[in-house]
Parts: structure tokens; sequence; C-alpha cells
């Protein structure tokens, strides 16, 4: 059977509990197709990019599945048709990673690369002094306004 990934985005106003409820009800809609749920993952309460329906946040949800197509089309259905879910996305995979999914990770722990030698770099106007002393400058303005 073809390996999937699905991510699902919930209302914010959901509690946990019911946001993991939701989690379990699309993973018996998929083993009630065919499917299995392989993995799932409550990522939490999130900030979205843009507002969605009129929600700034969001309950994140993933799911990897080993599933017939008719079980993913017929989850997606029923998770459209759900009031409590904002947006679904499913993407088919050649294999499943293993461990924890990216968002899971810990930052320290995520590889960045090899950033090179960086080497001395200026620090801008800090060390050059260029903005001099604001206080006379301030001074020497309310001595012309009061000659006047």
């Amino acid at each position: 059977m073809p390996l999937y990934e699905h991510v699902l985005i919930a209302r914010q106003d959901l509690s946990n509990t019911q946001a993991e409820g939701l989690i379990e009800h699309f993973s018996t809609v998929l083993a009630d197709n065919g499917g299995k749920v392989v993995e799932n993952e409550y990522w939490g309460v999130r900030t979205l990019a843009y507002k969605i329906n009129k929600n700034r946040k969001g309950h994140y949800a993933f799911l990897r599945s080993d599933a017939p197509s008719a079980a993913v089309q017929e989850m997606e259905r029923l998770a459209r048709l759900h009031e409590d879910v904002m947006r679904v996305m499913t993407v088919r995979v050649d294999e499943h990673a293993e461990g924890p999914s990216v968002q899971m990770q810990k930052r320290d722990d995520r590889d960045r690369g090899d950033r090179g030698d960086r080497g001395d770099r200026p620090r801008g106007d800090r060390d050059r002094g260029d903005r001099g002393d604001r206080g006379a400058d301030r001074g020497e303005r309310r001595e012309r306004t009061e000659r006047i």
C-alpha cells in the first residue's frame, strides 16, 4: 500500500484533548477503510502564517499512514466537512522517515550545515561613534528657539 503523511490544522479554541481526539477520529477512519496509522504526533498550538477563518493560531497534528488511496480520500472528505478542521494537507511519500518529525526535534539537534568561518566583521556605526553627543545638539536647538 502507498505511504502518506498528513498534516491537520484544527481551530485554536479546542482543548488539547479535543485536538488529540481528532487525531484518533481520523486514525479510525483510515483503519475502517483498510489502512493503518503508523505514527501520529501532536505538534501543539502554533501561530499561522496568515489568518484562516479569522483564526491566528491552530492545533497542528501530523499522521504517517499506510493506506489505500480510497481510505485517504475518505479521510480528507470527512476532514473538509468537519467544523473543527481548518486545513488538511496530504503528501504521498516513498518511505517514512525514522524518528520524530522535524517539528518535534529540538532546535539544537537540527543540522545547521557548515556555516564556515564568518571571520571578523565590522560592527557598523556602533564602533565608530558617528552619532556624536546627542544631548549637546538638543541644547543648541533650545537656545535658538529662546532667542526668537
